[in-house]
């Protein structure tokens, strides 16, 4: 039986993994084509994953907790929370995986009980396209968190507060440059966004996308509800796969096409003389 953290608990440790933190491997990512039953295969390139889907098909995203400890996966298909339709938001709602369980992620999350199947679709069939989010079909993604652990309280006597030494100047100084550091801190962080948009558009990712995830017929999926508080405001792990068609990743050149035409004639003797088997 699967289980959600419908409201996750926002109740951070308080120490944020830094941007440069390596990545944990917590949960591995499958993609399943149901009417071929094979995992989809991944197409590296220039450092992302892409996967072809065939418009039609329908698709399972299978989560494999590979740690002893319960995780969190927050699962996004096309910039949409799957589970609260929400524009996706890697603090949201999630599925809880026991450890070593294997869940598979069947559609859009309708009730406790039943799901809208995924399937692979034109873009404007779509379900974020057709509830007005097109700018993040393509891609499915999963944020994983580890559980948060309390350890036993223990008494620190109070300490008397550091004493100010220095001159007024120099005091005067450091409060000013503790405030323009706040700040900045505090700055809104737009301008990563744009720059991450931008490079999307440039490489051809949202003007060529083709396929899309439709909101499929119901499936029977029951879930049971649990509360889950993440050890950190920071995913520990996420996952970004990227799909398309396979006429539109030939023309992004990810995949190679399967056009085997030669120019001229084939040859029934393309060789000279018989060669020396090899060592």
């Amino acid at each position: 039986m699967k289980r959600l953290a419908l409201a996750c608990l926002l109740l951070f440790s308080g120490i944020a993994l830094p941007a440069c933190a390596r990545q944990e491997t917590l949960v591995d990512v499958q993609v399943i084509d149901h009417e071929t039953g094979n995992t989809l295969p991944h197409y590296l390139h220039y450092g992302k994953d892409y996967l072809e889907g065939q418009p039609g098909h329908h698709f399972t995203i299978t989560l494999q907790n590979l740690t002893g400890e319960r995780v969190l996966a927050v699962v996004s298909v096309d910039g949409v929370n799957a589970i609260s339709g929400q524009t996706a938001g890697a603090s949201q709602a999630g599925y809880v995986l026991d450890p070593w369980q294997r869940v598979e992620v069947a559609g859009w999350r309708k009730s406790y009980s039943d799901v809208a199947e995924f399937y692979f679709t034109n873009l404007p069939d779509s379900y974020a396209a057709r509830t007005g989010r097109p700018e993040n079909v393509g891609v499915i993604g999963v944020a994983a968190f580890r559980e948060r652990h309390y350890e036993p309280i223990q008494y620190v006597p109070p300490q008397e507060p550091p004493t100010m030494i220095g001159r007024a100047e120099d005091r005067a100084q450091n409060q000013a440059a503790q405030a323009s550091s706040a700040a900045k801190a505090a700055a809104p962080a737009s301008a990563p966004y744009a720059e991450r948009r931008d490079s999307r558009l440039a490489d051809g990712g949202v003007a060529a996308q083709e396929l899309g995830t439709g909101h499929g017929q119901r499936r029977y999926d029951p879930v049971t509800q649990t509360q889950f508080e993440h050890d950190s405001s920071r995913p520990n792990q996420i996952v970004s796969y990227f799909y398309d068609s396979y006429e539109a990743l030939v023309a992004k050149g990810i995949r190679p096409s399967r056009d085997y035409t030669r120019p001229g004639q084939p040859e029934p003797f393309p060789l000279g003389f018989v060669p020396d088997p090899g060592n």
